[in-house]
């Protein structure tokens, strides 16, 4: 049986790169111990598998060395401070994902006529986060008191992605790389992505995250659409320093969901943090560490209060269940964008675009799949 020469340093950088331990990987390949010792070697098929499991392109591991992998768009992210090093196969092929649909949908916008957008890139960083905020709250016809009413956080997201949606943005969410539940994105690793532009804003939310963050998620990344800029980010409402761009953002997101004049208004004096904090959240549908970081922006907690109790709701929020499931058509066309998902689907069935890329960029394998997510979204297939 013949066997392929590859160097060990190439299979253990492909199994580190695809984040599985070795005991996982042994289990489905008995002699990788073996193989990256250099003491054995796979055969082709066996390599090929192997490159399917760690998510690797099969020609990298033919290389010398490990190719070098860089994120395409401005990156954000930080842990403790420092710049994320090495991003995951799962990041990565989801802004590749992202870019090919914001492609495709620049093109179709172009084909329809589609005027440039205005908010995109109608902001800067010398402007007012009070103005900013309260510009894009108007464009997107963002009501805090219907958001109020909202039962659930669930519902305001929902409102709230159907107003960016309405205004021109494509917003996607999921939790997984295209379909693929044991491909799951890490909100650990990154919890948004911004890519402008003035024919196809498009914002991709991780889906992992809870609900409450979510919501702080988008608000950023809207604040990045609108200074026209693309951007991978964590959007973390406690950030005050470090990157302009991070910092403005969260300032203006901050701002958007919950006003800094309103939330003062609302705040019951001596009342326990952590205890306003939850009502607040709730009455601004936002998660309780975004309510910590506002109550703390009024000026009426010292730093060491509000950080004591953002640590400890960080810690609570670590270890709550999230929710899955749901209708697989309603989960789809979030995942894509009910935007995207109408446009690509008038288009397949027009004969614009071919079934093959649209299954492909939807990550469905069935036509049939298909035309059930069509008849789910309006279109008689």
């Amino acid at each position: 049986m013949n066997r392929v020469s590859i160097r060990p340093e190439m299979l253990r950088w492909a199994r580190r790169r695809s984040g599985k331990d070795l005991d996982e990987l042994t289990h489905r390949f008995p002699r990788l111990q073996l193989w990256e010792k250099g003491e054995s070697f796979p055969t082709l098929k066996q390599l090929e598998s192997f490159a399917k499991a760690t998510y690797t392109p099969v020609g990298f591991l033919f290389l010398d060395e490990p190719p070098p992998e860089r994120i395409p768009i401005p990156d954000f992210r930080t842990v403790g401070g420092r710049i994320v090093a090495q991003p995951s196969p799962n990041l990565l092929e989801t802004i590749y994902l992202c870019q090919q649909r914001q492609a495709w949908y620049r093109e179709f916008a172009r084909s329809i006529g589609q005027k440039p957008l205005p908010f995109v890139g109608s902001a800067g960083l010398d402007d007012p986060v009070e103005t900013t905020a309260e510009k894009m709250r108007q464009a997107l016809h963002f009501d805090l008191d219907a958001r109020r009413d909202c039962p659930t956080w669930t519902e305001a997201l929902r409102e709230f992605i159907r107003q960016a949606d309405a205004l021109g943005v494509l917003v996607m969410v999921s939790g997984v790389y295209l379909n693929n539940t044991h491909r799951k994105l890490d909100p650990q690793e990154f919890r948004g992505i911004a890519m402008a532009d003035d024919l196809a804003p498009l914002v991709f939310i991780n889906g992992a995250d809870s609900k409450a963050a979510q919501m702080f998620t988008l608000a950023h990344e809207l604040a990045h659409i609108w200074l026209g800029q693309s951007a991978l980010s964590d959007s973390d409402p406690s950030v005050a320093s470090g990157s302009d761009v991070e910092v403005w953002c969260n300032h203006v997101a901050a701002e958007l969901l919950a006003p800094l004049e309103v939330v003062a208004e609302e705040l019951r004096p001596g009342q326990p943090l952590e205890t306003e904090a939850q009502r607040l959240a709730r009455r601004f549908k936002v998660s309780s560490l975004v309510m910590l970081r506002r109550i703390y922006d009024t000026g009426r907690v010292p730093y060491t209060q509000f950080q004591r109790a953002y640590d400890a709701e960080l810690e609570r929020l670590k270890k709550q269940p999230k929710g899955s499931g749901g209708d697989f058509y309603l989960t789809q066309a979030a995942r894509v964008s009910k935007r995207f998902a109408r446009a690509l689907v008038a288009s397949t069935l027009e004969g614009q675009t071919l079934y093959r890329d649209a299954l492909q960029m939807l990550g469905i394998s069935k036509v049939k799949t298909f035309q059930k997510l069509g008849r789910s979204l309006g279109y008689s297939t």
